[in-house]
């Protein structure tokens, strides 16, 4: 696998279709608007105003992580360079491919985290221990 960087990690903007009753709709479907087939979907929600959650890579699953409701910021780390995404429209949303270090930070009070994952569930993916994540990035 090749070592990718934050610089890897990319904003997109989902259509915004406006509902001819009211409100708006956003469409997102599989190698479309997201650069992977869609395997699971899961929604992070009741976090505490100002809470922290993720920090952790996967080692071959892609993410898209939306604010479907609130804001919160995205902090991603190749091992090297770090930069950090607000996210605050139920519009766009960022992907993050695999071996890049995230976590979700700040959240607004009733914010709702989106998450469509390339993959399924598997504890194995995951790096949740930032100094085996550093080791894991430089074997690439």
């Amino acid at each position: 696998m090749k070592k990718l960087t934050v610089g890897d990690c990319h904003l997109i903007t989902l259509p915004k279709i406006p509902y001819f009753r009211a409100g708006n709709i956003t469409p997102i479907s599989n190698n479309q608007e997201i650069p992977f087939a869609i395997k699971r979907v899961f929604y992070i929600y009741d976090i505490p105003g100002g809470e922290d959650r993720g920090a952790h890579a996967h080692k071959q699953c892609h993410q898209f992580i939306i604010a479907a409701s609130g804001s919160f910021e995205i902090e991603l780390n190749d091992g090297i360079s770090q930069k950090t995404i607000m996210l605050n429209r139920p519009y766009y949303g960022i992907h993050i491919p695999p071996g890049i270090w995230a976590a979700e930070k700040g959240f607004s009070s009733g914010a709702i985290c989106l998450v469509l994952t390339s993959h399924i569930f598997d504890a194995g993916d995951y790096i949740r221990d930032y100094q085996e994540y550093l080791r894991y990035t430089n074997e690439l």
